[in-house]
């Protein structure tokens, strides 16, 4: 545990810092040596091949960076003593260098660092010699004596430290610094868990590339940490296979979310991971309008796949006329039904829509090739290439199979009223075919069209009909209960490898949300994908959620609310103002929230954020509006957050304002209300002139 006395923690806590600047300078030379690599072109090697040194000087690249000693960013954050003696023959199996070490330390820290003698200074916390550190107990110390953890003050520097005997009867004061350290309060984006990763995350951490992995996870219980502290330790245990099948993403709700977990994976030293949103994975025109709810319900459902696909291969039809080909001055003649025969054999292939007209053409060309080898003609490989460019196979085969644009597809489906009854015949009701077609005058062309979110989905669909997308090895995919079916396709399609899927169905607002995750893993191509769910919170104080959990029998019934690790009685505060002081008020908490540690988030139904914007302008409070100016978000400690941009967000303290206008702005207003409330990891402040919410005033409430 950390003691105070000075005469013993400050030569001990200045011993172990040293080691830290050991470490540091070892990093520093580490990235010196291998950046002096690049500069002098000694990176390339000797393979002598020029992709191959290509893809090496990318390797390198990419190392300076991943080497890069992060501003505040502990090298090491626990460490393990052994049996003297007992490092190298518990550990020589899993990566000790081949000599062994005179130590019985093993330093767990975010990233291997090594002295120049090749001996590691710290292991990187994914190595399997790592796991001892989050899994030894009493009841199996691993051969663990003593569990280090080091505690670190807002600037990164080592200010204390915690032991907890392993080898001994257990010690139930211990934990302070974990604690501490789950709840420190922080300002600016997300950052790594990986001091603070507890056994049941862990697991799913860990869990092998081949498995798709869902989980559950109701607010403050970690589930967007595993997802990508599990894609780091995958990065570090399959990287080259996962290098082959295309790489890694994180796919993220919205640009403001994706903001603010950038951090998190550079600080694990992994830098070549691709981040975006749904929309922009799936784009292909720019999205300008906005669905209405009934709309957007039926546009994701899963049923518009087979009213699309059957759009694409409608073109597909025979031709009631003979060919007629001349070669080497002899005339051929292909009949209608040799033409339908060939073109019911493509159909039954199992191709993509865009390599049937090429291959129709062949096989239109090699019965003209039969004939010529019939009649006694020679006929070799040049003959059929030059029979597959005759104009007129060329043009029956385009006429047959015609080119298939997949805007044009789609802008039909939604503008055409014959087109889309003939496609969605037995699929869509006649209600839900008004519902998406577009009720103002039809566009002259595609490219005239006002396209929304919930199109691009379609037009993926029928893109990936003609060609299939690019795959990555591994996804994950955050806040995934707002991806309608046809969006969880569009990402399915472009799966190699795995997934990792992370959300909470009682945060599902979008109108075309999914309704379980064994549904969501369908659509996916996972079906036997494993569904974990996480229930204990550490973030959120209890208070805070217990006040949001009234929500959860209106938005969410079959789930049960979490449990959390935290309790603080001071973390709620509910506060009814008149109308007309409402916009001082909220100025007046933002000024008494940012007296406090950490983070503050102001958060506001949408149309009410320009009107606090200005208040906070006029009253020279330095803020940062989300959708506006993310970049700033390392270095302003209050948030003005639109309530649609909130999602998988945290802050140390957070004011909700008006969550009656909250509720009311939307279909599913009282998810987002939820969400809403569960962003405060130490303390939350409702104010509000208008009444609030009737699920929220079931129990008493507190006042100020």
């Amino acid at each position: 545990m950390p003691s105070t006395e000075p005469d013993h923690v400050e030569p001990e806590i200045r011993t172990e810092a040293d080691y830290m600047e050991t470490c540091r300078s070892s990093l520093a030379r580490m990235r010196e040596e291998v950046h002096t690599m690049l500069v002098t072109g000694a990176a390339q090697g000797d393979v002598g091949d020029k992709v191959n040194n290509h893809a090496l000087r990318t390797w390198r690249v990419e190392q300076v960076e991943a080497l890069t000693d992060l501003e505040g960013v502990p090298l090491f954050f626990g460490r393990l003593d052994l049996p003297r003696g007992d490092v190298y023959d518990t550990f020589r199996d899993v990566g000790w260098p081949s000599s062994e070490p005179d130590s019985d330390r093993v330093y767990i820290g975010r990233r291997g660092v090594s002295d120049e003698a090749g001996e590691l200074l710290v292991i990187d916390w994914r190595a399997p010699l790592s796991r001892a550190f989050y899994e030894a107990g009493h009841a199996d110390p691993m051969r663990v004596r003593v569990r280090r953890r080091f505690g670190f003050d807002h600037e990164g520097v080592l200010s204390a430290y915690e032991d907890e005997p392993l080898d001994g009867a257990a010690d139930e004061r211990g934990g302070a610094l974990l604690a501490a350290e789950i709840e420190r309060p922080r300002k600016g984006p997300m950052r790594d868990i990986v001091a603070t990763i507890q056994p049941e995350q862990m697991s799913l951490v860990r869990a092998p590339l081949e498995r798709t992995l869902c989980i559950q996870g109701a607010p403050g219980t970690g589930k967007t940490a595993v997802g990508l502290h599990r894609l780091a330790f995958l990065l570090f245990s399959e990287r080259e296979r996962l290098r082959k099948d295309g790489g890694v993403a994180v796919i993220g709700p919205n640009r403001s979310f994706l903001a603010y977990v950038r951090n998190v994976l550079p600080a694990l030293g992994e830098v070549q991971v691709w981040q975006t949103t749904i929309d922009e994975l799936v784009a292909s025109v720019a999205v300008e309008g906005v669905d209405a709810p009934a709309a957007a319900r039926i546009k994701g459902d899963v049923r518009m796949a087979d009213v699309v696909r059957r759009q694409v291969w409608s073109r597909v039809a025979t031709i009631d006329e003979t060919l007629v080909i001349t070669h080497e001055h002899r005339t051929w003649r292909l009949y209608p039904d040799e033409l339908a025969e060939e073109l019911a054999a493509v159909r039954e292939r199992v191709i993509d829509y865009g390599s049937g007209q090429e291959l129709l053409a062949q096989r239109f060309a090699y019965l003209v090739l039969r004939q010529i080898e019939r009649s006694g003609d020679p006929a070799t490989t040049s003959t059929l290439r030059k029979v597959r460019r005759h104009r007129t196979i060329a043009r029956a085969a385009q006429r047959m199979w015609p080119t298939v644009d997949p805007a044009k597809v789609v802008f039909d489906l939604l503008t055409d009223r014959k087109i889309l009854a003939g496609a969605a015949e037995g699929i869509l009701s006649a209600d839900e075919q008004d519902a998406i077609l577009l009720a103002t005058k039809r566009p002259r062309s595609a490219k005239a069209m006002t396209w929304t979110g919930a199109d691009l989905a379609l037009l993926d669909e029928a893109a990936a009909l003609i060609e299939h997308p690019a795959k990555l090895g591994h996804i994950v995919v955050d806040e995934a209960q707002d991806l309608s079916p046809m969006q969880i396709r569009a990402i399915g399609r472009r799966v190699a490898g795995s997934c990792t899927v992370l959300g909470d169905l009682a945060q599902a607002t979008s109108p075309s949300a999914i309704q379980d995750w064994a549904a969501a893993l369908t659509h996916l191509g996972a079906a036997d994908g494993q569904i974990e769910e996480l229930t204990r919170g550490y973030r959120v104080p209890a208070q805070v959620i217990d006040y949001a959990a009234r929500l959860l029998p209106h938005i969410a019934p079959q789930l049960r609310g979490p449990a959390s690790f935290r309790q603080s009685a001071d973390a709620l505060r509910v506060t009814r103002v008149a109308a007309e002081e409402r916009t001082a008020a909220v100025v007046h908490a933002c000024i008494t929230a940012l007296t406090q540690e950490g983070s503050v988030g102001l958060i506001a139904a949408d149309g009410a954020v320009s009107d606090f914007r200005k208040a906070l302008t006029d009253s020279d409070l330095p803020h940062i509006v989300l959708g506006d100016d993310e970049s700033d978000m390392d270095d302003t400690r209050l948030t003005l957050a639109p309530v649609t941009l909130a999602k998988g967000l945290e802050f140390d303290t957070v004011l909700v304002i008006e969550p009656a206008q909250i509720a009311a702005a939307e279909q599913r207003g009282l998810q987002r209300l939820y969400v809403a409330l569960t962003r405060a990891v130490s303390n939350l402040h409702i104010l509000h002139a208008e009444a609030l919410p009737e699920p929220l005033t079931r129990e008493p409430v507190l006042a100020v």
